[in-house]
């Protein structure tokens, strides 16, 4: 009896042994499958799908989508068809932490990492650990793409900061400048350092910086006094359009008469429930994306994205984003990726091709990228009138 028990138990253990193996088997066929058997390459990330940002997230989802189901429809990239999933993080980084551990479970293989700098940071640590490729559309922090196995589509805090004091310099929009940003902020901290060093080197004058932070971006009547007292000619906003509606509403009630400059953080302040629009008259800020833009790449993502989304989330991260997905689809095709690719093999393979690669698209042309991860691209700038984007 001892024997047969013996036996018995020998028999259950090779059974559950055979049972974790069949079921880590299942596991890797799903990642490499979609619902219909075809080959699949899973793409993931996070951003900002509720609160005060959710444009930002919602347009990059909608966006990316977008450029996954019309390379699907198309055949795919060589036979592979792409899965997305965007997780809502809240623009919170420990949120996107967690959402890449979601991910990870799903069978993530290419990420457009998080859309805010700060979550994307975060992400951006544990992709990095886990040699996980990252192409984000729009987080612009320095240490967002930290590592070899990021890049992003967007400019970076520092050359966006350079980029606007070049501008307001080169083309005389003003001489004297006041700065409002958000010191707890890495985007707006970023973009404002490297804006001030420029400004110096360009010979603007800075006449005052006002910082706030998260817990005080509500009430910038100090901030606006001292705008005021300073004699600005110009106002520069290296925020997100959240705040900037609200300086915009107070700076009119305070009698704050300047001209306004900012940058891609300011994208989406015209599709605001309930937001006066001319309070934003004659606003000026870099971004790559103008939906009036008379380009073939543009025409044709107006066009597919208001009819699949509307118009209130069709920003620059939406551009940013459906970029990013045949960004990405060139980057397969140069390095030959196949379903069956670890995701670590993948990374390997698409860090080199991005070096490699030459894209046209919505946000701009001949698009290249150095080993460093940043774009090459020319800026472009725009001014609100009557309501929307018009080139500068």
């Amino acid at each position: 009896m001892k024997n047969l028990k013996k036996v018995l138990a020998v028999v259950m253990a090779v059974a559950l042994i055979a049972t974790c193996f069949a079921a880590c088997g299942e596991k890797d066929d799903n990642a490499n499958t979609g619902n219909s058997g075809e080959a699949v390459i899973k793409i993931g990330g996070s951003g900002p799908l509720t609160g005060d940002y959710a444009q930002y997230g919602n347009g990059v989802k909608n966006g990316a989508q977008l450029a996954v189901d019309e390379i699907n429809a198309a055949g795919g990239i060589n036979g592979i068809k792409l899965e997305l999933d965007i997780q809502d993080d809240e623009a919170d980084a420990e949120k996107a932490v967690n959402a890449y551990n979601n991910l990870i479970d799903w069978g993530m293989k290419i990420s457009l990492g998080s859309v805010t700098s700060g979550s994307c940071i975060a992400f951006q640590g544990k992709a990095l650990a886990d040699n996980m490729f990252v192409l984000t559309p729009s987080a612009t922090a320095v240490e967002a793409i930290d590592g070899d196995n990021a890049f992003r589509v967007c400019f970076s805090d520092p050359n966006q900061g350079v980029a606007s004091a070049d501008y307001i310099a080169d083309n005389n929009v003003a001489q004297k400048v006041a700065v409002i940003y958000d010191s707890s902020n890495a985007y707006s901290q970023g973009i404002y350092e490297k804006f001030a060093a420029e400004a110096k080197v360009k010979g603007l004058e800075i006449v005052t910086a006002q910082a706030f932070t998260n817990d005080t971006k509500t009430d910038f009547s100090a901030q606006l006094q001292a705008v005021k007292s300073s004699g600005a000619e110009l106002l520069f906003l290296p925020i997100y359009y959240s705040e900037a509606s609200l300086i915009f509403a107070q700076a009119k009630s305070a009698g704050v008469d300047v001209k306004y400059f900012g940058c891609d953080g300011l994208d989406g302040i015209l599709t605001i429930p309930n937001f006066d629009i001319s309070l934003a008259e004659g606003v000026m800020l870099l971004t790559p994306f103008s939906a009036t833009a008379t380009d073939e790449y543009t025409v044709n993502f107006v066009k597919k994205y208001s009819e699949k989304y509307g118009t209130d989330t069709m920003n620059q991260f939406a551009a940013d984003a459906y970029d990013a997905i045949y960004i990405i689809k060139a980057a397969m095709e140069k390095a030959n990726i196949t379903a069956d690719m670890s995701s670590s093999d993948i990374c390997d393979a698409l860090k080199t091709a991005m070096t490699q690669i030459t894209v046209n698209g919505v946000t701009g042309t001949d698009i290249k990228w150095g080993a460093d991860g940043e774009p090459t691209k020319a800026p472009k700038a725009v001014v609100i009138k009557d309501g929307a984007y018009q080139a500068l």
